[in-house]
């Protein structure tokens, strides 16, 4: 398959999920999560998506990771419904930590330049 509709499909598996969250997900565990990327398998069979949420708690990291769980057959019906593929992928929700590393190194930059106001 041709890597242009893999890329294609990704976005539009993200753009469609991040609308799905919004408007027919009405759990509140998953309120405030961020899709951040999505991969699909080679034969569409898997696409695994990435998600972030702004609080560090341990506590609402495990309930939102529970709330997309018990969203993911209603996302994939809803993708099946959306896209125009002939199998809806399964799905499978993997938290970004990329997003809370990033938030990490900017405070310790900032305590840095605190530290030492020549830097």
């Amino acid at each position: 398959m041709a890597h242009y509709r893999l890329g294609r499909l990704t976005q539009e598996i993200q753009k469609e999920v991040t609308d799905i969250l919004l408007k027919r997900v009405r759990d509140p565990r998953v309120e405030g999560v961020t899709i951040t990327g999505v991969d699909v398998t080679g034969d569409l069979q898997q696409a695994t998506i990435y998600y972030s949420i702004l609080s560090d708690k341990a506590s609402s990291a495990e309930k939102t990771a529970e709330g997309l769980d018990k969203a993911t057959g209603l996302i994939r019906s809803e993708l099946s419904s959306r896209l125009n593929i002939f199998k809806s992928p399964e799905l499978k929700f993997e938290r970004d930590e990329s997003v809370q590393y990033g938030s990490h190194i900017d405070e310790l930059l900032n305590k840095l330049h605190r530290d030492d106001p020549k830097l």
